[in-house]
């Protein structure tokens, strides 16, 4: 997989959430530099599972689809005295 990459403007803004989230939840300023290390790791190490996750509900999305895409075209049939 290759490794996950955001903007600068995604990375200030994600470095920005993560400050606001310890500020509010856990009393505790951190800096831009912490916040920053802290959001590489998670992009790093944790990453990966919300990436996966993501794929897997795409592809179940897609299998649901296709199932009904198959039903649609089955509908199509024409009668003939030929048996599937």
């Amino acid at each position: 997989m290759k490794p996950i990459k955001f903007s600068r403007e995604e990375t200030q803004a994600i470095v920005g959430e993560i400050r606001e989230y310890f500020r509010e939840e856990l009393e505790q300023d951190i800096g831009s530099m912490p916040a920053e290390m802290l959001m590489g790791f998670l992009a790093d190490r944790i990453g990966p599972y919300f990436y996966n996750r993501g794929l897997y509900d795409a592809q179940a999305m897609i299998h649901k689809r296709m199932d009904g895409l198959a039903d649609e075209v089955f509908a199509l049939e024409q009668p003939t005295r030929h048996l599937r």
